[in-house]
């Protein structure tokens, strides 16, 4: 009896240590790793489909199936609620780069934010203050008032046994890369970074930055500077050698009847050269000023290129026109202290320069104004392409006669 009530006891343990070794799956390391892959970017998803562009911003609206699994996903995988996300967010584009914003590397610099960008958002997320103000129009059915919201140790805690069952004792390490993921991408890269370094397609009114052209690992929300120049926008990529895939997941969706797109990027059209710009073209310029000011760049960026080509042609000091390439074409507050002596040498020393960069400003005047009349600030820009057609710089005519084409 003994020996049979102790070969059932090593029979199961056998069992328990084969089970916690391998897990129902039976996955190798490397099978557990692409597991771990996999969710985390189901995770990733969620975040900028729902939470960032469906909660947030509105800028799209989910069938309740796609809505309820993405919550009941992050519930399980990250723990945090739809209400302080979206207030928290909120809040980051109302109050950004100032203070107030919960997560600025303007305001708590990069380091912070980078490494510590979860205890920001922690902190944040019991402000009451916070909540009530920026956290309307969020799920406040049974479900989240009695399983989501207080009980987030409940959800990845299930992860975890999950994870475990799956996986045996690798399910450990997937269950911590699963825990990782948002703090390090979202709350450390795209808040941190975003605000930090990369490249700029608009010269919106914050630091934001594009991180990565290709929005893969961190779906579509490398695309920074896109966002915070539309906020509303479902879609985050707005040049063509950009791929926002969280975009692509919303096509899908789309297809299915799970999603429907309210707003996109506005895209300026054109039409034929009107003699002169009128309230028309006024309010085309005015709607897409982004878009506007970004061609503008192109423009400045490739006139100083000239410059510089001539000026090596005779042999000159280019050094300073080389530092002050990059932040010509930047508004005035974006530049650091310590280039400004180098810009203004470049603008004294190249009068095609400078000219285009007195207009920039001139052109940025119609919708940064607050006092002008719509009749005043139309003819404020047929002063401008006026001027710009008159200048004998053929950078600035031909932009002034492409704007002339703008419709809304």
């Amino acid at each position: 009896m003994f020996s049979s009530d102790y070969g059932l006891l090593s029979y199961l343990w056998d069992g328990l240590i084969q089970f916690l070794a391998d897990g129902l799956t039976q996955a190798t390391w490397w099978q557990a790793i692409i597991a771990a892959l996999v969710m985390t970017h189901i995770t990733i998803a969620s975040v900028t489909i729902y939470l960032h562009r469906h909660s947030a911003h509105r800028s799209l609206d989910l069938h309740p199936i796609a809505s309820h699994f993405f919550r009941f996903w992050l519930w399980m995988t990250t723990g945090m609620v739809t209400k302080e996300w979206t207030a928290i967010h909120r809040k980051h584009h109302a109050k950004c780069e100032h203070e107030g914003d919960p997560h600025s590397p303007v305001v708590f610099g990069i380091k912070k934010v980078f490494f510590e960008g979860s205890e920001l958002y922690r902190a944040e997320a019991k402000n009451q203050e916070t909540l009530a103000r920026y956290g309307h129009n969020t799920p406040d059915d049974w479900i989240e008032r009695n399983l989501y919201t207080g009980r987030s140790r409940l959800g990845v805690s299930l992860m975890l046994i999950i994870d475990v069952a799956l996986f045996g004792a690798l399910g450990l390490t997937v269950w911590a890369i699963q825990m990782a993921w948002i703090p390090i991408t979202a709350a450390g890269i795209i808040n941190g970074i975003g605000h930090w370094w990369g490249y700029r397609n608009f010269e919106a009114a914050d630091a934001s930055t594009n991180v990565s052209p290709w929005g893969i690992i961190i779906g579509g929300e490398e695309l920074h500077n896109n966002h915070h120049t539309y906020p509303t926008s479902a879609k985050l990529s707005v040049k063509p050698y950009e791929f926002d895939i969280g975009w692509m997941y919303i096509t899908i969706l789309k297809t299915f009847g799970l999603a429907s797109v309210k707003k996109l990027p506005p895209k300026m059209a054109f039409g034929a050269v009107k003699p002169v710009a009128d309230e028309k073209t006024l309010e085309a310029i005015i709607a897409n000023r982004y878009e506007v000011m970004a061609g503008y760049a192109r423009e400045l960026r490739v006139a100083c290129q000239r410059e510089v080509e001539a000026l090596k042609s005779r042999s000159g000091d280019v050094s300073a026109l080389e530092a002050a390439r990059r932040w010509l074409h930047r508004d005035e507050d974006k530049v650091p202290a310590a280039v400004k002596p180098q810009l203004a040498q470049a603008r004294a020393e190249h009068p095609v320069l400078d000219k285009m960069v007195t207009m920039r400003e001139e052109l940025r005047s119609l919708w940064t104004g607050t006092n002008a009349t719509r009749e005043q600030l139309a003819a404020d820009l047929q002063a401008w392409c006026r001027r710009a057609e008159e200048s004998g710089i053929a950078a600035l005519r031909d932009f002034s006669i492409q704007l002339r084409s703008a419709r809304a």
